[in-house]
């Protein structure tokens, strides 16, 4: 695949849009990477412009995945550098139909550094994948490029906010409410500044302080709510019922889509937003996100890993999915997985279906599976088949005889 080549000029007749609002059937022409016209009518491509014209026949068109929590440097590490988790490929992504991530560091803040995760960052963005992050990582004081976390946001393009900062949980630095509120405030400041996000993505334990260090930077100073954003609030009961408080108060709070075993203390992420939107709860401050490449550990009473898994990208659609087959109309629950993201990440062209928005987009078939990944105006699944993967995915090798000889 060349990263250079131009996006053709597409014509989707016949989709029933979901943008992610039900808005029925529609026609879209795609060129340049973006959405240049959607109608109900016909639309004629512009004379002597090669165009491939293709009818989706009542299928449903969906936004591309927004994956908010991805470990694109890989992550692990903490049963020793032989558990450190590598890197996942674009087709990992976009054949999972996850066209945007938003990279972070983990517990290895130190071995992993925030060049190598903007250099990771850059490497997707030129295969097509839109790629975001967070400087930062588990702990204080936050890993940065700048020296600090306002300059990273401020002038490092890619960086966004800072994330994922941990708390309650017995790997974390365990900050102090001073500590939190300053680095909430660099991040909410340098976000006015360069017109980011700015936000704190807080990992979340199993601790029994649970959001109390959030509770209390809410009730202690004047950052506004969205600034403090949660992740993995459905690791325990508890806990999510604390996050349904804390999204009243204005804070966005992120469901991870991780295995939950039959009688854990945990909601699965299908059972989380579920409950969610069905609490009162504002349905435009909750989204979903994989865990991607991250380490899904378990520690014994001592904290040493006794067992661990990876998270996939695949976990996104997996749950979207799984809602649509317990009767969720689609339009329900998809914001949690595009728009919502997009806007409290601030990135406009995403998340959505609309003229000028991203032509990255997703068709279910009738059965509700995953047939066409659209990115950037470039098919990377067709008809369920790869059209695209990674510049070195697989990587060729040259292979050696015993003698040596190629």
């Amino acid at each position: 695949m060349s990263v250079s080549e131009p996006p053709p000029m597409i014509l989707l007749r016949n989709a029933e849009v979901f943008a992610p609002a039900a808005i029925g059937r529609r026609n879209l022409l795609i060129g340049a990477g973006r959405i240049l016209a959607m109608s109900t009518t016909s639309i004629e491509p512009p004379q002597g412009v090669s165009v491939e014209n293709v009818d989706l026949q009542g299928r449903r068109l969906l936004p591309g995945l927004i994956d908010g929590h991805v470990h694109v440097t890989g992550g692990g590490g903490e049963g020793g550098f032989a558990t450190r988790i590598p890197p996942l490929p674009l087709s990992r992504y976009t054949h999972s139909g996850v066209t945007t991530v938003i990279g972070l560091l983990g517990t290895d803040d130190c071995a992993r550094s925030i060049r190598e995760l903007v250099a990771n960052l850059y490497s997707l963005r030129e295969q097509g994948l839109g790629a975001w992050g967070y400087c930062g990582g588990y702990h204080l004081p936050a890993s940065t490029l700048t020296g600090s976390v306002r300059g990273d946001i401020a002038f490092i393009e890619p960086l966004i906010g800072v994330g994922e900062l941990a708390i309650s949980d017995h790997r974390s630095s365990q900050p102090t409410l001073d500590e939190l509120l300053r680095v909430a405030s660099d991040a909410h400041v340098a976000g006015l500044m360069s017109g980011k996000a700015g936000i704190v993505h807080l990992h979340l334990g199993d601790g029994a302080r649970g959001l109390d260090l959030i509770r209390r930077a809410l009730a202690q100073s004047e950052i506004p709510a969205r600034v403090f954003n949660p992740t993995h609030v459905n690791r325990r009961r508890a806990l999510f019922d604390e996050a349904l408080e804390l999204a009243a108060q204005g804070c966005h709070v992120d469901i991870t889509a991780f295995p939950v075993e039959d009688g854990e203390d945990a909601w699965s992420a299908a059972d989380a937003l579920q409950r969610y939107l069905d609490s009162g709860a504002p349905a435009q401050r909750v989204t979903v996100s994989s865990d991607a490449g991250g380490c899904l550990p378990c520690f014994d009473d001592e904290g040493r890993l006794s067992h661990m898994d990876v998270g996939t990208p695949g976990a996104l659609l997996d749950t979207l999915i799984e809602l649509l087959a317990r009767g969720l109309p689609l339009e329900r629950i998809l914001p949690a997985f595009t728009h919502n993201v997009a806007a409290l990440l601030r990135l406009p062209r995403k998340g959505m279906i609309d003229v000028g928005a991203d032509a990255d987009l997703l068709v279910l078939d009738e059965s509700g599976a995953l047939s066409d990944v659209l990115l950037a105006g470039h098919w990377h699944l067709r008809n369920g088949q790869s059209r695209r993967r990674g510049l070195l995915e697989p990587l060729p090798f040259a292979t050696h005889s015993q003698d040596g000889s190629h």
